[in-house]
């Protein structure tokens, strides 16, 4: 761990529980799409390592591809979505896509995705998180695939984190205090 000394950090779901959980999403997205190829759209920064994994349980055709939301800090101290930027232009027309994120907070920003997914052609638009937090949920949106319900204020570890601190690296989840 490479955390400052001064942040006490309390192991909330071990790494064992993870890859066990990923596993078991991947049958059932295997399942769910046999015969099919996936494309795999996995929500930088977060979702890093939750997407490597998931990809490898997967039993069906993928292709993979990112993308990163950018955001600026508002008056009120919110974050403002300004744009979200595509690893490359990707034809999503009649394809089946999966978006992949390590933790679902607010929605708003996955909503507007999805959205723009569909609208864009795509055959299905199907989200999996790895971390789904409903007690922040600012729209209507329910994953269609996910790991964990938390409710803890920050965590870090297996992906997640702030670009300031340290333990992304961590191979399980952590929350801070």
């Amino acid at each position: 761990m490479t955390a400052s000394p001064t942040t006490a950090l309390r192991p909330v779901i071990s790494a064992d529980q993870i890859q066990k959980r990923i596993r078991e999403i991947g049958r059932q997205i295997s399942d769910d799409y046999r015969g099919q190829t996936v494309v795999a759209l996995g929500m930088l920064e977060n979702g890093f390592m939750f997407m490597s994994d998931l990809v490898r349980a997967l039993d069906v055709p993928v292709v993979c591809t990112f993308i990163k939301p950018k955001y600026k800090e508002t008056q009120q101290g919110e974050a403002s979505l300004l744009e979200i930027l595509f690893s490359h232009e990707l034809n999503i027309q009649g394809k089946h896509v999966l978006v992949v994120e390590g933790l679902v907070h607010s929605g708003v920003t996955t909503e507007f995705m999805m959205s723009d997914l569909k609208a864009r052609g795509a055959a299905s638009v199907k989200l999996v998180t790895l971390l789904d937090r409903q007690s922040a949920r600012r729209v209507p949106l329910q994953p269609d695939y996910f790991g964990f319900l938390v409710d803890d204020a920050f965590l870090c570890g297996y992906g997640l984190g702030n670009p300031e601190q340290t333990g992304r690296n961590l191979p399980y989840l952590a929350a801070t205090g």
